[in-house]
């Protein structure tokens, strides 16, 4: 008897353990039924991929064995009601679905799997959702509904009835039952900890082919979000690679902040200043924005310059403070480190400008308004100072024909020196995010057919040709310096993340009054060389600016461009390109005579950055 109530907690055990390995499994066959669209694969794929990705499954099987297993132990002291391991039942079934439906849902949009970023966006679920309509919504939300039911039942199918009593054994019998118990602990460290060498689970274990999209379904995203969760800024020593002075040589000359002898672009060094960022607004949609194309014909083209990074928030951060992005951790999200931050607008806030700000969306998503407040932008304009009619003028917020408008009103009210005000006129900085051109899509005119993507680009290009339009029949455009540069690239038809130098590559434009004369600069450049190179050209001091550089200065000797994602860095110069993936510990793209070299260098860049920020 006492034996056979060993086994059938034994045997409870494995079912459930065997369940939630065969839970996982599903999964993986549903997300790529689910994401198949642009993936060929076929049967034999699948099979491989829930093959590789086993060894994960079983790994992360074992975390949720946990609570189970202990309460067998427990059972064996005192009665366990029912409801217990209900209880936990429901806690897992809602987590992984949950888990499923998020990653299954998001990897359309993302094109990797599921990780702890994605909490961030929940602070303002309004803008977190803004990108899908309701149908969409209510979809996932009854899927997940069904999911955690199904996973609930299958988990309930399992149960032990006879747990619920008491044993009336002897305490030398419930002794050796518990201490036999406890000889499955190592077991279980062991078989999460993946083994007794020196490497323990993580993603790339199960990464096995040159398809990203199979190394990624074979990734369990209840794993993915765990490990991320526990890979913030706490551990960014995870990117210690070299010793200091080892680190310190592979980044000579990556980094210059000074401005020696810079070319002259601007027949001002005070002009006001507009910092337009672009929405998605990619090289990759240049047919869809004819008159952006037009307007690099009369000002300053920079035309190898990337973005930093694949969001807003980081990309945001490089342009106007000239600071890196990080591969897991969003700078504009920890105001500690935000307010330590330098940029323009403080810089020109210093030099006796105005600062304003205008977004037409939530601006307290990601942090957002307290990284501007902090950095010296003093007057924040955003949706809450529209009418409610313009605040649900498309899903984002108020749509970009309605903002620029504001732009204009703003500038051209602005007193300038052609007007001849009686009282001197003060400097201005304007910054101004657009939002339109994003998912999803949703824009009033239809200029492109078949493609919604495009169609919202050519929005947004009509209306910037629109505002530069009326700009220049303005007494203001005369002293002005209109600085055009996209926040990020996205993934959009045959364009990926093994497609680095399509997807990063962005515009940056200098047009208005306050330009010379046009020019092409095809420097080697990022966003945030945006502020040391401004700043050089207004002859203003930029030591601050560590990260940026004056891509016009004589000390910029090694032009580099880097860009960074969820975990994976890219680092282009002048003998190619590398794209390494810090989780998979691989190179995913190495396109370069030196990738060795380069691939160090880009290592020890994210070393420094790291390190800085450590210290902040």
């Amino acid at each position: 008897m006492y034996l056979c109530s060993v086994k059938k907690r034994l045997v409870y055990l494995g079912k459930f353990y065997v369940l939630t390995v065969l839970i996982f499994v599903a999964a993986k066959v549903v997300f790529m039924l689910c994401n198949c669209a642009g993936h060929d694969f076929g049967v034999a794929d699948v099979l491989s991929v829930i093959g590789h990705g086993l060894t994960l499954d079983l790994s992360t099987a074992l975390y949720f064995l946990i609570v189970p297993f202990l309460l067998m132990v427990a059972s064996v002291w005192v009665r366990v009601p029912r409801w217990v391991f209900r209880a936990y039942y429901a806690i897992v079934a809602v987590a992984f679905a949950l888990a499923f439906v998020a990653d299954t849902s998001l990897y359309a949009f993302w094109q990797f799997k599921l990780d702890a970023s994605w909490l961030g966006y929940l602070e303002t679920p309004t803008e977190a959702f803004a990108s899908v309509s309701v149908g969409y919504l209510l979809v996932r939300l009854v899927v997940f509904l069904f999911t955690a039911a199904g996973i609930y039942y299958s988990f309930r199918s399992v149960g032990v009835k006879e747990w619920r009593s008491v044993d009336d054994r002897p305490l030398k019998a419930k002794l050796a039952a518990s201490l036999a118990s406890l000889l499955m602990v190592p077991l279980m460290v062991v078989g999460i900890r993946g083994g007794v060498g020196e490497s323990t689970t993580n993603i790339g274990q199960v990464y096995y082919s040159q398809n990203q999209f199979l190394n990624h379904s074979a990734v369990n995203p209840v794993f993915s979000f765990l490990y991320s969760a526990g890979h913030q800024l706490d551990d960014l020593a995870q990117y210690e690679f070299f010793e200091r002075e080892e680190c310190e040589r592979l980044v000579t000359n990556v980094y210059t902040t000074e401005s020696v002898l810079s070319d002259t672009l601007l027949n001002t060094t005070r002009p006001d200043i507009v910092i337009i960022l672009m929405e998605s607004a990619g090289e990759q949609f240049a047919q869809a924005m004819p008159h952006l194309q037009q307007l690099k014909q009369e000002g300053i083209y920079f035309s190898h310059c990337y973005a930093n990074s694949w969001r807003t928030d980081r990309g945001t951060v490089a342009t106007l403070s000239g600071y890196p992005s990080f591969p897991t951790v969003s700078v504009m999200k920890i105001p500690e480190k935000s307010r330590t931050l330098p940029s323009i607008a403080k810089t020109l806030q210093g030099e006796g400008y105005e600062t304003s700000y205008l977004y037409g969306g939530d601006i307290n998503f990601t942090n957002m308004r307290s990284y501007l407040i902090s950095t010296g932008w003093s007057r924040l304009t955003s949706m809450s100072d529209y009418s409610r009619e313009e605040q649900h003028s498309a899903q984002w917020g108020v749509r970009d024909d309605i903002t620029f408008r504001t732009l204009l009103d703003a500038i051209t009210h602005h007193p300038s020196p052609a007007t001849h005000h009686p009282s001197p006129a003060t400097h201005h900085l304007w910054g101004y995010s657009t939002l339109s051109s994003h998912e999803p899509w949703d824009v009033p005119t239809k200029t492109i057919e078949g493609d919604e993507v495009e169609n919202a680009f050519a929005y947004l290009d009509n209306c910037l040709h629109d505002f530069v339009g009326q700009l220049k029949a303005s007494p203001q455009w005369a002293n002005l310096l209109l600085v055009l540069v996209a926040d990020h690239g996205i993934l959009h038809k045959d364009i990926d993340q093994q497609k680095p130098l399509q997807k990063n590559h962005i515009p940056m434009l200098w047009i208005g009054g306050a330009v010379r004369q046009p020019r092409v600069v095809e420097t080697l450049c990022n966003q945030s060389d945006l502020a040391a190179t401004l700043l050089g050209q207004l002859g203003l001091p930029h030591d601050e600016y560590t990260f940026s550089r004056d891509v016009l200065s004589e000390s910029y000797v090694y032009p580099t461009a880097l860009n960074n994602y969820s975990n994976a860095q890219w680092l282009v110069d002048s003998t190619g390109h590398v794209l390494y993936d810090f989780d998979v510990q691989r190179t995913i793209v190495g396109e370069s005579r030196d990738a060795e070299r380069l691939l160090r260098v880009s290592k020890a860049i994210l070393q420094t950055t790291t390190n800085d920020l450590e210290n902040r």
